[in-house]
């Protein structure tokens, strides 16, 4: 089997996309105009979603004290509706509303890590926090809003730059052989197999298996890079259930892969996370994919395609 880096020897990184960085391993390598495009694009993409940005669209709908119309760019329709299709395949366990939970648990536009007082009584659409279906009016890519939402497109939002980028190769030259690599959530276009490794979530300089891919996307998800204590030493991390606003802590963590004819990436980033909050059978009703998990007591499973296997069972 062919190496990554003999299929594809040019790489492209963008280091500030989305807080974890983007490589974009290429088989020719990319004009000035292109790359300069796609750095572009990177920025527009931050400066609408980002929650971490004051003055996003996503930050202004943040302090929007009476709430107000906010029209976003036409390339956000297909993110909006799979995150109505999300949220209908969880039942509301998957929201971008999510976003004020994670403020109040500490993961704040400063990176805080500290906890607001009473928080576990606030989050969490059960103790009334606002949610996609019911405080947000869709009008195709404009959302108006009542009051101020917090919204975080995290689960799906690494994947669906991703797939951007990709339309943006695809126009420039069809024919490219390439892999996205946006923090570990990956859209493959090769002609070989390469070979990904099952980061450990225990150890991640060891692995607990392997998957191999050479068309689609395939996405990971784990609480292993993005944690930290509250005051009362309770771990939290950032893969919440969106209806009690609690951190999961029955799984570890979850890998997919994903080939639909569009939006690969950004599904099976979604999907990664869906699974900390619903059975695989469940969400596999609504989507196709496949899955590998490893549960919190280390126990593994996969779905009967998955590219892969685990050195564990």
């Amino acid at each position: 089997m062919t190496g990554l880096t003999e299929q594809l020897p040019h790489t492209a990184a963008f280091p500030n996309a989305l807080g974890t960085g983007l490589l974009l391993h290429t088989a020719s390598a990319l004009g000035g105009d292109l790359h300069q495009h796609i750095e572009d694009l990177i920025s527009d993409y931050e400066n609408v979603l980002s929650r971490f940005k004051g003055d996003s669209i996503v930050g202004q709908m943040r302090v929007a004290t009476h709430g107000g119309t906010f029209d976003f760019p036409d390339w956000t329709l297909n993110l909006f509706d799979l995150y109505d299709h999300l949220f209908s395949a969880t039942n509301g366990a998957i929201d971008p509303c999510v976003g004020e939970d994670l403020i109040r648990l500490g993961y704040d536009k400063s990176y805080s890590s500290v906890n607001e007082p009473n928080a576990d009584e606030h989050t969490g659409a059960i103790h009334g926090r606002a949610t996609w279906d019911h405080a947000i009016e869709h009008h195709g890519t404009t959302l108006v809003t009542h009051g101020p939402v917090a919204l975080d497109f995290g689960a799906c939002g690494k994947g669906y730059l991703v797939d951007l980028i990709a339309e943006r190769l695809g126009v420039a030259q069809s024919d490219l052989r390439y892999v996205i690599d946006a923090g570990g959530d990956l859209l493959v276009h090769t002609s070989e197999p390469i070979t990904i490794a099952l980061e450990d979530p225990s150890d991640p300089a060891n692995a607990v298996g392997v998957a191999e891919i050479s068309q689609g996307a395939f996405c990971a998800s784990s609480p292993s890079r993005r944690h930290w204590t509250d005051a009362a030493g309770h771990q939290l991390h950032h893969l919440l259930n969106a209806i009690d606003g609690v951190p999961v802590n029955s799984v570890a963590a979850t890998w997919v892969a994903a080939t639909p004819p569009s939006l690969a990436t950004a599904q099976a980033d979604g999907l990664a996370t869906a699974l900390f909050t619903s059975p695989a059978a469940q969400l596999r009703a609504h989507f196709p994919f496949e899955c590998a998990i490893l549960t919190a007591d280390r126990s593994a499973a996969q779905s009967p395609d998955f590219p892969g296997s685990f050195f564990m069972r």
